[in-house]
This record gives C-alpha cells, structure tokens and sequence, in this order.
C-alpha cells in the first residue's frame, strides 16, 4: 500500500494493522495530565497509579473504503432546545452558527479556552530515558513525577517522546520529498515548538547538508504566547534561527497567506483537526429534511438555545455534499418513503449531526494556496464517553479545582472548557479529494481524470513501526508507550500524484 503512495521504493515491509482490531483494549493514559488523552477518560496526575487497574475493550467498528452515508445516533426527543446560563458574552444580539460559537469558545482573545490556557502547554527540560524505566508502572511513576514538577495542564505525544516523535515525521518525510528542490515545510498549529525542533535537528543530522541549508520550516500559530515559546524552543539550535519562523494568524483565512505557491512543499497538522470549529444540523425525525442549527439568546438574556433554520449556508451545504447524507434517502422508492414517513410519524427519532466544517475551510485554503503540498496529519479517531448527542458529537470537558468534568452541552462552554472531536478518517480523506477537485471531477461522467491525491491511513504504531525507531521508546521490560496506549490515534498522508522522483 505504501509503495503505490510514496514515488520512492525505500520500504520493503509494512505491519499495517486494521483499522480497528476484532477486540482490543485500549488504556486509560495519564500522558496529557488532566486533560482526557483525548480518547481516554481523564485522570488527575495525582492518580496516576490507578491507572494500570483500568482498561476498556472497544467494539469494533470499520472504516469503509468507499463513502457511505453515516448513521445518525437517534436522538432523544426535547421538549426545548438546549439551554445554557453560560457564554453569553458570545453571542451578541444576532444568532450565530455553531462553529462561530466554538470558535469563539476556544479562540477568543479575551474569553477562549486557548487564549487564556496558553501556558499550560507542557515543555519537558529533558527528553525521557525509556530504556531506563523497568516498564509500565515505571513510566506511570515518573510521568507523575514531571507533571508534579511542571503543574502544567497537560504534555502532548510530540513531547513525551521527543525527539523520536518528531523524528518518524521526519523520516516520513525524507523519504518521499523531492530533493532537488529547497525542501519547504508549514505546520499548522505548531504548540511548543517541540516537532520544529525535532524535525529540522532530523534533518540537519541526517540529511545531505544542502537539503538543511536550504530549507525553510514556517510555523503557522493563532496564539501569540504559543508563537514565542515556540520561537525559544527552536532557537535551542542557534543554526536552525535563520532557516525557522512563525506566523502569528489564523491558517484558514486566506488572506494571510498571500498567493499561491507552485512549489512542492509539505505540511503537518497534529492534533489540529480535533480543535476545529464544526457546525451542527438537525432532523426532527427520520424523513424531516436537515436543518442548520444557530445559537441564540434568550429573552432573559442570560440563556442560550439553538434555532433551527432551512440549509443555507454555503460551507454546510458544501460538507453536507461531500457526506452525501441524503443520497441514500433519494435512491429509495416512493413505496419506502411513503413507509418511512408514517413510521416517523409514529416513532420520530430527532437526529443530530456534526460537520467538520473547520476541516473543509482549511483544506480548501490550503488546496489553493499549496496546490503541490503533501500533507501529514495525526489526530483521534475515536472518543469514548462522550455525553453529547449527534454523529461525530464532541467531548465537551472543564478542570476545576484539579478535577476534570465533562460538560452534557456544548453551550456550556463558556472559556474554561475544551471542545474536541473525533476524526473520521474516511470523511477527512474524502474532504482531500474534494478540495483537490477529484470527487467534482467524478459527478462529471464524460470525465476520466484519476484521482489527484495519493493517500493512506495508518494507526500511530504502524506509522512509528514504519517511519520512527521504536527501540528508543521501550522500557526495560518490552513495553513502550508510544505503540501500546495510542490505540484511537491515527496518521493520515496524502501527497499529490504528481509527487515523483
């Protein structure tokens, strides 16, 4: 699978595991601290060794190859729409979308989730001796150790395994760049600076000296704070200052990236997508069209609810394209229809569904801007637990007092709560080829154009398999962390066809 991905054959074996395994458990894992190892339920840095006595078997749920339209979990039926006494500083006296309102909720200046946690991003002095733990409650001990230490909100993967993190990336990417032009890397959301650096001391290292010499690594962060932390920790390496900078904007507006670039270059996003606004839709039942949902006050001005419009806006009805969620409805005959309305009428099953509308904005700035990038992103296929209704519903969850809650509403969220989501990696590959113009192409029957993209999903432990050193990250015993606890967290990379050596 890979050898028909990357122009380069340098891989002679892949251990690509399935998607998701028969029966597996997954492990409740204490490496973002109190924040939920987005997957995971969370568990205070305190508790630590409590956390080898838990673990969850997961049922099996299989990413289809070719598009299909989701199931909508049902719905309970409300007698009103939700409300909340929080966030209405956020909105004004106008209804917004959903994803304005997250958008806020996390991003604001003054009031966002990110704006005022900034600093709880975690930065390790040292990077972590693995072959010196004796094994699992070893490294329970002195990740308990460190976030005592640090009292910071939460380390990223990229941290706790710096630099081997950073450096499978980097192999990634060595592999399947095209040499004889200045290699160009963006990263979207660059946190603090830990994958910069651990990709560009890769290079440096490992690399034909004109490839490090010429290469340029731009870090695209909205947090001001984020941007010069990140700055400090690149500038570790006093050589890599001339080749390295960050730009303070927010990587979905388009203005802020000038014009296009005709350059191959590539891009990485790790745990991006998650934090992305997304838009909600409902159905009062099973026939009811889609309706876009809208955030508004109440009269009392201290409640927030949902208001129900007819899909207009042009970014919903975009993604509401790509999924496709009618498209089974339509191909019925009348005698079904005709069925399925009276059953709806008997039993309505309200249906809520969540759109990665964040995703399609940003993928088509940068199919615009970055026509010839090749793209690596890392995030959470799957969320346990999760208390919000819809398909593809997010964790909606606040830390108060050293204690971690998870909120029933997303309109809770009033600046002291994460908002995250799961990605579907079907849904983000099939948003790829939109962007790139393929799927269009494909509603064109007279056209034969083949795709335009190249792309592969691999679960993080065959990616690290593949393209890291494992033996850095294993304990004395055998157990390593990296490929043993990040069973929800997948690699997704895409590279244009065009990409050839």
């Amino acid at each position: 699978m890979i050898k028909n991905l990357y122009s380069r054959p340098a891989i002679q074996s892949v251990r690509v595991q399935p998607a998701f395994p028969q029966k597996y458990h997954t492990t409740l894992i204490p490496h973002f601290g109190c924040r939920r190892v987005k997957g995971f339920k969370r568990i205070s840095h305190k508790n630590h060794h409590l956390v080898m006595m838990l673990c969850r078997a997961l049922r099996p749920k299989n990413l289809p190859l070719l598009f299909h339209k989701p199931k909508v979990n049902p719905c309970e039926l409300w007698g009103a729409p939700f409300g909340s006494l929080f966030s209405t500083h956020i909105v004004g006296d106008k209804p917004i979308l959903v994803r304005d309102f997250i958008h806020s909720a996390l991003y604001d200046p003054k009031h966002g989730y990110f704006s005022q946690r900034s600093k709880s991003v975690g930065v390790l002095p040292r990077a972590i001796k693995f072959n010196q733990l004796e094994g699992r409650k070893g490294y329970m001990k002195y990740l308990d150790k460190i976030y005592k230490e640090s009292e910071v909100s939460w380390f990223t993967p990229v941290e706790i395994f710096k630099p081997w993190y950073a450096h499978g990336i980097a192999e990634a990417i060595m592999r399947t760049a095209n040499l004889s032009v200045p290699l160009k890397i963006y990263e979207i959301g660059g946190g603090s600076g830990t994958c910069a650096k651990g990709i560009m001391d890769y290079i440096m290292l490992n690399a034909p000296p004109r490839v490090y010499n010429n290469m340029t690594y731009i870090s695209v962060e909205v947090s001001p704070s984020l941007a010069e932390i990140q700055r400090e920790t690149v500038g570790e390496v006093r050589s890599h200052l001339s080749k390295f900078r960050v730009e303070c904007r927010d990587a979905t507006d388009r203005s802020g990236w000038g014009d296009a670039e005709q350059q191959p270059c590539w891009v990485i996003m790790l745990e991006v997508l998650d934090n992305l606004p997304h838009d909600l839709i409902y159905s009062e039942n099973q026939v009811s069209p889609w309706m876009e949902v809208w955030v508004e006050k109440q009269q009392d001005r201290e409640t927030l609810s949902e208001l129900y419009k007819p899909l207009q806006d042009s970014l919903i009805k975009r993604c509401v394209e790509i999924i496709d969620l009618d498209k089974k409805h339509d191909s019925q005959n009348s005698a079904i229809l005709k069925a399925k309305s009276v059953w709806s009428k008997v039993f309505p099953k309200p249906q809520r569904c969540w759109l990665p509308t964040g995703c399609l904005k940003l993928l088509e700035v940068l199919h615009e801007v970055l026509p010839k990038m090749s793209l690596i992103a890392s995030d959470f296929s799957y969320l346990p637990d999760v208390r919000i209704l819809g398909e593809r519903a997010p964790l909606v969850s606040t830390k108060k007092d050293g204690s971690s809650s998870d909120y029933s509403s997303y309109l809770d969220a009033r600046g002291d709560a994460d908002i995250f989501f799961p990605t579907e990696f079907w849904l983000l590959e099939r948003i790829d080829h939109y962007c790139s113009g393929w799927l269009k192409l494909q509603k064109d029957l007279s056209s034969k154009e083949g795709k335009k993209r190249r792309t592969i999903t691999l679960d993080t432990s065959s990616f690290m398999d593949e393209f890291g050193l494992p033996s850095k990250t294993r304990t004395k015993d055998g157990y390593n962390p990296l490929l043993d606890d990040f069973k929800n967290t997948k690699f997704y990379l895409s590279v244009p066809t065009h990409n050839t050596v």
